[in-house]
C-alpha cells in the first residue's frame, strides 16, 4: 500500500507499477524510462544487457502476443532496493514464435512473477518468470 510515496519501498512500488502499466499500455518508451541504460534482462534463465536489447525483447513480444497484465501485487523490501511482483497474464498469441505452435489468435491466462532490483529510482535488473510449457500447452489446445 502507498501511503504518501515518501518512503524508498513506496516509491519503488510504485516503480514497478509504473513499468507494468506501460506494457498494459504497449508502450515501450514507457517501459524504458523505468530502467537504467544498462539493465540487465532475465526471462525464463536467458540473460540480456542494456536498454537496446529490452527494446528488441519487447518489440518481438508485442509483435506475437497481445497480453493484459492483471492482478499485479507488488512488495518492496524497506530500502526500496529490491521488489517482487506477481501477476496473471492475460493474452492473445497473435504472430508465430519459433518454437511455438502456428499462432491462430489462441487465448491464455498464465500466472507469472517478476523480480526487481532498484537503483537511484530506476530498475537495474529485472528477473521475469512464467510457466512456458504450459503456455505452448495451452496454445496448442488454442485454450
Amino acid at each position: 500500500m502507498i501511503i504518501d510515496g515518501s518512503r524508498a519501498a513506496d516509491r519503488t512500488s510504485a516503480l514497478i507499477l509504473r513499468f507494468y502499466a506501460a506494457y498494459n499500455r504497449r508502450d515501450i518508451e514507457g517501459m524504458l524510462d523505468c530502467v537504467n541504460d544498462d539493465v540487465v534482462h532475465d526471462v525464463n534463465h536467458q540473460r540480456e544487457t542494456g536498454k537496446a536489447a529490452l527494446r528488441s525483447y519487447l518489440q518481438r513480444i508485442l509483435r506475437c502476443y497481445h497480453e493484459e497484465l492483471r492482478d499485479i501485487v507488488v512488495l518492496s523490501i524497506d530500502d526500496g532496493t529490491r521488489a517482487a511482483a506477481e501477476f496473471v497474464q492475460h493474452g492473445v498469441y497473435q504472430e508465430t514464435e519459433p518454437g511455438l505452435p502456428p499462432a491462430r489468435g489462441q487465448q491464455y491466462v498464465l500466472p507469472g512473477g517478476g523480480f526487481f532490483t532498484v537503483h537511484m529510482g530506476k530498475i537495474a535488473r529485472v528477473a521475469h518468470h512464467y510457466d512456458r510449457q504450459e503456455r505452448a500447452s495451452q496454445l496448442e489446445r488454442g485454450a
